[in-house]
């Protein structure tokens, strides 16, 4: 099957040089970039981002290595029913309209212990990770590149403050216990003729969250829709993240930033690796329209909720997510 998808341009996908943000510098132009970034296509990539290379290294060394043990082994970390850590297998995740997606992952978050109020009380998402005693490696991989990508996503709300008008404090008010996400993807090859049978690595579809952090390996796959309604590629750059706006920044923009849908094809012939990293506010942040992104005269086009409501709510349309309350 032939597919004539060109390469997204630098103006649809710009580079967003972070130096600024990780040296302490001004960072008002470059939070102007990621305004603009936001009204465009809601993707962009970032470099000198501050995250070590060798971190980066060993984590897409363990997630292969991972990946390659046998089915006994992952269907030993299958993920906790309400925890949300661990092993997810292909075909759990089907978004409507399409086929489940052709890829599995292992899920980490913010390590929170048994005993954490929110643990106790069955607040979705918070959760202790999941890892199996006879697999350090990935545990210490997963961690430590984790670590580093969550210090990024915080420095990247006070960009994301200013971008969308408000002080640069704004976001990181409702940061004290966030909802940070990572998940460990393997791709299989995707049959040629999948595509128009509704069959992806992972079918079009749009981030809830905040900012996605996506760290992808040389094969590529992933493909952007446009405002037009074009389909065009993210090719993989070295040393650079790739970074899209969720819908519940399309929502606190009141729809001025816009929550693109993409989607990953893998006809490479080879199996295909990436680590994205959701980065999310806490369960009880707000989720309204920002002042400053309300014209006079203008009303909110969303009803106000709260990140934790909005994201459990996706999570369980397509994943099948059980809630404590679930699986009483």
């Amino acid at each position: 099957m032939e597919r004539n998808i060109r390469a997204a341009s630098r103006d649809e996908v710009p580079v967003l040089d972070l130096a600024p943000l990780i040296e302490g510098g001004d960072i008002t132009a470059l939070a102007a970039e990621l305004d603009a970034a936001c009204r465009n296509t809601g993707f962009f990539y970032i470099k000198n981002h501050g995250v070590p290379e060798m971190v980066l290294n060993a984590v897409f060394g363990a997630t292969r290595r991972y990946f390659a043990l046998g089915p006994e082994q992952r269907e030993a970390d299958l993920m906790h029913p309400t925890f949300r850590r661990g092993y997810m297998p292909q075909g759990v995740t089907k978004h409507p309209g399409f086929k489940a997606d052709l890829k599995e992952s292992y899920e980490v978050g913010v390590d929170l212990p048994l005993d954490d109020p929110d643990v106790v009380a069955g607040t979705p998402l918070h959760a202790p990770n999941q890892w199996s005693d006879n697999l350090p490696w990935l545990r210490e991989a997963a961690e430590s590149y984790f670590n580093e990508m969550r210090a990024l996503g915080e420095r990247m709300l006070r960009l994301a403050g200013l971008a969308v008008g408000m002080p640069e404090e704004h976001f990181l008010q409702f940061n004290k216990k966030p909802m940070v996400q990572m998940r460990l993807f393997h791709y299989a090859q995707q049959p040629e003729a999948g595509e128009a049978e509704g069959q992806h690595g992972a079918a079009p579809h749009t981030d809830y969250g905040l900012l996605t952090l996506l760290a992808q390996d040389p094969i590529g796959g992933l493909e952007l829709q446009t405002r037009q309604g074009e389909w065009v590629k993210a090719p993989y750059i070295d040393g650079t993240f790739v970074v899209n706006i969720g819908d519940m920044f399309q929502r606190w923009s009141n729809d001025r930033y816009f929550s693109n849908k993409h989607r990953v094809v893998n006809l490479t012939g080879r199996e295909r690796y990436s680590i994205p990293l959701f980065y999310n506010l806490d369960y009880d942040a707000p989720l309204e329209c920002l002042p400053s992104c309300l014209e006079e005269g203008e009303a909110p086009r969303h009803a106000p909720t709260t990140v934790g409501e909005y994201l459990t709510g996706r999570f369980k349309a397509v994943q099948g997510l059980k809630t404590k309350e679930d699986a009483a």
